[in-house]
């Protein structure tokens, strides 16, 4: 069985004041909510089950969800109202809605691509990666091997980070959860950032990145971004 979650329980604080009255996920773009383009794509990739956290007017989005008939495939919810526990707590409180022995596609609500998910390798934990430029970037080896974090403002870095020429590649937002993972998650707290996680976890366990050809992605998080999604949705 394919199973995704979707991010959407952040304040959205960059969709701001569109966010002072719905969560992110049901910003409309090209006539669509946000989580609607998320779900079709995940729908349409084969995915049978898709767990949604929510937080913020976590119950705009379960009623947009009822409205829809859970848009006819198993969508479950992941209810982090009383606290925001970060995309690291969130996939941890999510893992009794999963099954904990097949790899979990993990997308942000405000992530729009031509990604092909059936594409992706799921036998390893995996980040979609891509060569967009921003101040944080992941760090890899020749094989593609996850190394560490850096950010090239402040010189700041993460990570066991190994001798030699590293790669730098910016996070899409996408990435898989690999059951070889799940036990590990034990040993952290019940709020935490994911790519604390990874970057711990990268020294011991094999953590990929996967650069996918002609990747085009778009991050719709900021308001000033929500006309040129209209008519990046049209070129997809």
């Amino acid at each position: 069985m394919k199973q995704a979650m979707i991010f959407a329980a952040g304040l959205g604080t960059r969709l701001k004041p569109l966010t002072d009255t719905m969560p992110k996920a049901l910003v409309r773009v090209g006539g669509q909510p946000l989580l609607w383009h998320v779900i079709q794509k995940l729908k349409l990739s084969g995915y049978e089950r898709i767990v949604v956290n929510v937080h913020h007017f976590a119950e705009q989005i379960v009623d947009y969800l009822k409205a829809n008939n859970y848009f006819d495939i198993d969508i479950r919810i992941s209810d982090e109202t009383s606290e925001l526990l970060e995309t690291g707590g969130g996939i941890k409180k999510a893992m009794p809605l999963f099954d904990p022995a097949e790899p979990i596609l993990i997308h942000n609500v405000d992530i729009l691509s031509n990604l092909d998910l059936e594409a992706l390798p799921m036998d390893a934990p995996l980040l979609v990666v891509s060569e967009r430029k921003t101040k944080r970037y992941l760090q890899f080896d020749d094989t593609m091997r996850l190394q560490g974090w850096i950010n090239i403002e402040t010189g700041e870095q993460k990570g066991p980070i190994s001798n030699g020429q590293l790669r730098n590649l910016a996070f899409s937002g996408i990435h898989v959860f690999h059951p070889s993972l799940v036990p590990l998650l034990a040993d952290w707290p019940e709020r935490f950032p994911i790519m604390d996680f990874y970057l711990k976890a990268c020294g011991d366990h094999l953590i990929r990145g996967y650069e996918a050809k002609n990747l085009r992605l778009m991050d719709v998080g900021k308001l000033n971004t929500l006309h040129d999604a209209e008519a990046f949705i049209e070129s997809l």
